[in-house]
């Protein structure tokens, strides 16, 4: 049974549960629960035990990604040769400013200061 004194806390305690659901990785975290108690619910614990029928399951899956991979293999091939690109670029791009960085801390260690920056004074 429910006191009074919780029923008063009860919309700040549901406040902060709704906070903390916000948060991608209890979200992920709440879903794989579900998922999990799902899959244990409509495969059953006897069912993934048999060596047989895991066995056929994974030649399933197997099958299954094997004609994916296939049918979308030129999709693939685009998309992870854009990913290397990017990555390529970012690193390119991270490079160039740790020269930079690596050039004003050189210029300050020497003595010469750097220009003032193109604000206007108010």
């Amino acid at each position: 049974m429910m006191t009074e004194e919780m029923m008063k806390r009860m919309p700040h305690m549901m406040s902060q549960a709704g906070h903390v659901m916000s948060k991608p990785v209890t979200t992920g975290a709440m879903m794989a629960g579900a998922g999990f108690a799902a899959g244990k619910g409509l495969l059953g614990g006897a069912l993934l035990r048999n060596p047989l029928t895991l066995l056929a399951v994974g030649a399933a899956g197997g099958i299954a990604a094997g004609f994916l991979l296939f049918k979308y293999q030129k999709e693939i091939v685009d998309g992870l040769s854009k990913a290397t690109g990017m990555g390529k670029d970012f690193a390119l791009h991270q490079k160039e400013n740790l020269n930079d960085l690596m050039a004003e801390a050189e210029d300050k260690l020497a003595g010469n200061p750097q220009p003032a920056s193109e604000t206007p004074a108010a």
